[in-house]
């Protein structure tokens, strides 16, 4: 009997699918696939950390099931997101012979998730896939909902499609490799629930903080209550065309901030989110909306979790406000133009404004430089 500590129903009709989480869920793995999808072969496509800390443990569950697989294992980092790799992942599926039929395996944190969901997406014209997430960044969030992508010059995750998984497989040991500022990145998404309409949600992560980060109870349920919260979204808006939206916030100028820096180790992605909060919690006050003891309130919980707050934390030396303003305008969410930013009125009380004018988004982040 696997052990599932939580499980997530994502209700989406003939493609809905559960997430699992439990402790010793890659030792299983084998054993909840075969049952699940008798009779497929597995494309595991990983990147080469996970290779090392995680994937002998998933490929002797596989063998002990008696499941066949091959491995792709590309670069580690956000770089990896992008035409090569994704192409290079779709050559390694097709040159294992995978069918249609038979199954890709995401095994590794947001990066990987995301190349792996949108190889899938593509290789003969769409390919079943599984999600193991292995950072919390990737449990409690981009391993959920279906979206799938790589980053182009232009902006981050603009070219990729929504191809839900089959399954997710989130286990929570994987967790215990990760580099504090990894697992500290991936808490900013985990407080982004929060923020976005479930104060009590916030008022129980200052609550339980600590707990999370040393790995007790909490972090378990904190995960199942991201995915729990991410997956009524998807159900009411999988792509993305109203109220899904709000899962963006801070991602805007997250999203910006990472593009000027390159996509590297200068900039995790969500750190950029974390600052990227700040900012929209900060700009909405100062259009009147928001309390202005709730950007404190925020700025103080994030910086209790090791993340940064404001653009000076960013190490090196960022590009003009009119670079980051070009990123912001090819935003996905900006339509014909016009700026779609996710504010807000205060602590879980986010919502989506369109129309905003570029000018005082530009004089703001003068500002805030």
């Amino acid at each position: 009997m696997a052990s599932i500590a939580h499980k997530v129903h994502v209700a989406l009709g003939e493609r809905a699918y559960d997430i699992l989480i439990g402790d010793t869920l890659l030792d299983e793995a084998g054993a909840i696939l075969a049952e699940r999808f008798p009779g497929r072969r597995y494309g595991i496509i990983t990147d080469e950390n996970v290779a090392q800390a995680q994937l002998p443990r998933l490929l002797a569950s596989l063998d002990g099931a008696g499941l066949k697989h091959s491995e792709i294992v590309l670069p580690a980092g956000e770089s990896t997101k992008n035409w090569a790799f994704v192409g290079q992942a779709v050559e390694g599926i097709l040159a294992a012979r995978l069918e249609r039929g038979d199954l890709v395996i995401a095994l590794g944190g947001g990066v990987i998730g995301d190349l792996a969901g949108f190889a899938a997406s593509i290789a003969r014209r769409g390919m079943d896939f599984v999600q193991m997430p292995t950072s919390l960044l990737a449990q409690v969030d981009s391993s959920v909902g279906g979206k799938t992508g790589i980053n182009s010059p232009h902006g981050k995750n603009l070219i990729g499609a929504f191809h839900q998984p089959k399954l997710v497989l989130a286990d929570l040991s994987t967790l215990n490799t990760l580099a504090p500022r990894q697992f500290a990145a991936g808490y900013a998404e985990v407080v982004k629930y929060g923020l976005i309409d479930d104060e009590e949600f916030f008022f129980w992560l200052e609550a339980n903080q600590a707990e999370i980060f040393a790995g007790g109870p909490a972090r378990g349920e904190a995960i199942a209550r991201c995915c729990a919260h991410k997956a009524r979204v998807v159900i009411e808006d999988e792509k993305e065309l109203g109220v899904r939206a709000l899962l963006n916030l801070g991602h805007t100028f997250g999203h910006a901030l990472e593009k000027d820096t390159g996509y590297s180790d200068r900039l995790l992605h969500g750190e950029g989110v974390s600052i990227g909060m700040v900012l929209a919690h900060e700009f909405s006050a100062r259009l009147g909306l928001a309390p202005s003891q709730d950007t404190g309130r925020i700025v103080g919980h994030l910086k209790k979790a090791g993340l940064p707050t404001k653009l000076s934390d960013i190490p090196g030396t960022l590009g003009s406000t009119q670079t980051l303003m070009t990123a912001i305008a090819q935003d996905k969410k900006v339509s014909r133009g016009a700026l779609t930013f996710i504010l807000t009125r205060g602590i879980g009380r986010a919502f989506i404004e369109r129309n905003v004018d570029p000018q005082v988004v530009s004089g703001f982040l003068d500002e805030m430089r």
